[in-house]
């Protein structure tokens, strides 16, 4: 009886058995009964104990001269997974990490198969450029990338997920509208949309950035503040997306000079939709759309869940409590305003309680609340709304933005009639709100009549619980605004680490940092006899009331966030 034929070794096999590694039995062996697939070799030898795969990596990096990558710390979310065929991502065990132009960075665990890397070139037509990843956790990051939609999809809601439900839609279409928006359904386009949004929603992302470049697409996600790419689809997508976002979001495909402004949603299951405010901008090589997150569960969280201090939250549950008056948010673009409105509604929102919104654009939706959308070609101005609501019999009115002497002036009188008004001005901190409507043209007296609370808000992004103390030098503290009394050994200050939760920034969420300023007796009395923001700030400061940076200084010695945060984020 013939004996059976030695198995060839693989390239990666000969390089162990030449350099010492394996005995030549050893290494046919593993190559006769590895059951492993791609990299049955592989692990075979690390079945049998011969040597470990962490091994196995390092040896072929050093070999063969590839770069050696703990893939299990990269970010799933900026690979570009769908660069190579998941067939042949599946068979051969690869995955695409990034793309550049005409060039792809390739994780793979054997570098010596030049046919499958050969294969992997005819069908991406692109250059390999190729990283060394251990054989295990590879095999572990295909299997997560090769989850189908259902899958990934049925994780976001657990098993009230209806998958007959999940669709994109634009707001209060109905079955007929969407019937025509078949001529740009592409089902592998949606799906891909789906699957963005889904991992934006998932990544609590506030934004998703589509952008067209003359030789690239990409996609990028604002998290916490921070923008991320996360994807770049084919150029030749771009059109097909864009249409598509652009029917859904009943904007005019036909368009593509001008700017143009709509709604979508994202619809979960019975009990979940996402709202999504589109934004569509002609760039050099396409139009970029920017897709607002608006998630109406931000406005349940409750005020606990903002990051007020104890005694901030019952001067700002005090105000909204008042029978009339001026309750003003201000602070830059981003800064949360939105969120503490529409807590603040949300917990006047009760069935005695007439409350009207006047916004450009409404964000979230609130039941309960009687919300109108500003239109200013139409002549549906902020001052417009405010008028019409004066004759609707209302309790509560929210204005979007002071943005004019006429919406501001309005404002008053409804606060100085019997109404409690919210509203948000763009201003850097409580007091320059107050020198702030003066410059516009509103009167001291009305202003020191109306005005009940100012709270001056920013974020900044909260620490991860991988979080780690950090050794800042005492001159730097001080410079920061300790007091010396303040560094005592009572507290640890702490700062970034990273870790997979954060996707290694070291920090994860955000928390507000508030100045908020009750207009007392004193402070009314600066305002009518001419003072300036300083004067007000000095006794803001007499009553207690501490600025961004002291309310930022207290989230440091909390440990809540870090002071180079707090510092990026506030002005002394």
């Amino acid at each position: 009886m013939a004996a059976n034929p030695q198995p060839a070794l693989s390239g990666f096999a000969r390089a162990l058995v030449q350099h010492g590694r394996l005995s030549e039995a050893d290494a046919i062996a593993c190559t006769r009964h590895g059951t492993e697939g791609a990299n049955a070799f592989i692990f075979e030898s690390a079945k049998r104990g011969l040597i470990s795969i962490a091994s196995l990596a390092r040896f072929a990096a050093d070999t063969f001269g590839y770069p050696l990558l703990d893939i299990a710390a990269f970010d799933k979310s900026m690979l570009s997974a769908d660069a190579v065929d998941r067939k042949l991502m599946q068979k051969h065990q690869v995955v695409a990490l990034a793309q550049r132009q005409n060039r792809i960075t390739l994780a793979l665990a054997d570098p010596s198969n030049m046919r499958v890397l050969d294969e992997i070139r005819f069908q991406t037509g692109l250059q390999l450029d190729l990283v060394i990843a251990e054989a295990d956790k590879l095999k572990r990051l295909v299997e997560t990338l090769s989850e189908s939609a259902a899958d990934t999809l049925k994780e976001f809601n657990g098993d009230n997920f209806d998958m007959g439900l999940l669709k994109l839609e634009a707001q209060g279409e109905s079955h007929e509208e969407a019937e025509d928006t078949s001529e740009v359904d592409d089902a592998p386009v949606v799906r891909f949309i789906q699957k963005v949004l889904i991992d934006a929603i998932n990544e609590g992302a506030s934004d998703v950035h589509f952008e067209p470049y003359e030789k690239y697409y990409r996609i990028r996600v604002r998290t916490d503040g921070v923008l991320r790419e996360i994807a770049q689809p084919p150029l030749v997508l771009k059109e097909k997306i864009a249409a598509r976002i652009k029917v859904i979001s009943r904007l005019d495909i036909s368009e593509k000079r001008v700017p143009q402004d709509g709604r979508m949603k994202l619809v979960l299951s019975k009990a979940k939709a996402i709202d999504f405010r589109v934004s569509t901008l002609p760039t050099l090589y396409g139009e970029k759309i920017v897709m607002r997150i608006l998630d109406p569960s931000s406005a349940m969280l409750g005020i606990d869940a903002l990051g007020y201090e104890p005694d901030q939250r019952q001067a700002l549950l005090a105000a909204i409590e008042r029978p009339y008056g001026m309750i003003l948010v201000t602070g830059p673009t981003g800064s949360g305003k939105t969120v503490s409105l529409y807590t603040c509604l949300n917990l006047l929102n009760r069935a005695g309680v007439n409350i009207s919104t006047a916004e450009d654009p409404a964000e979230i939706n609130l039941p309960g609340v009687n919300q109108v959308n500003v239109n200013e070609k139409a002549g549906l101005t902020f001052s417009v709304a405010l008028r019409a609501f004066l004759r609707q019999d209302p309790d509560v009115i929210m204005v979007g933005e002071i943005r004019d002497i006429d919406t501001a002036e309005i404002s008053v009188k409804a606060a100085q009639t019997g109404h409690l008004v919210l509203s948000t001005l763009h201003t850097n901190d409580a007091p320059t709100t107050l020198e702030r409507l003066k410059n516009m043209g509103v009167a001291p007296f009305n202003i020191a009549s109306s005005v009940i609370l100012i709270t001056a808000q920013r974020l900044a992004r909260r620490l991860c619980s991988c979080k780690k103390p950090a050794d800042i030098p005492l001159e730097a503290m001080l410079e920061a605004g300790f007091s010396v009394d303040e560094l005592d050994d009572s507290w640890q200050p702490y700062g970034p680490a990273g870790c997979d939760r954060c996707k290694g920034s070291g920090y994860k969420g955000r928390v507000g940092i508030y100045q908020v300023m009750p207009i007392t007796e004193e402070i009314a009395h600066i305002i009518m006899t001419g003072g300036n923001s300083m004067d007000i700030a000095a006794q803001a400061d007499r009553e207690g009331v501490h600025n961004l940076r002291r309310s930022g200084l207290l989230k440091v010695r909390q440990g809540v966030t870090s002071l180079e945060e707090v510092l990026a984020t506030t002005n002394e």
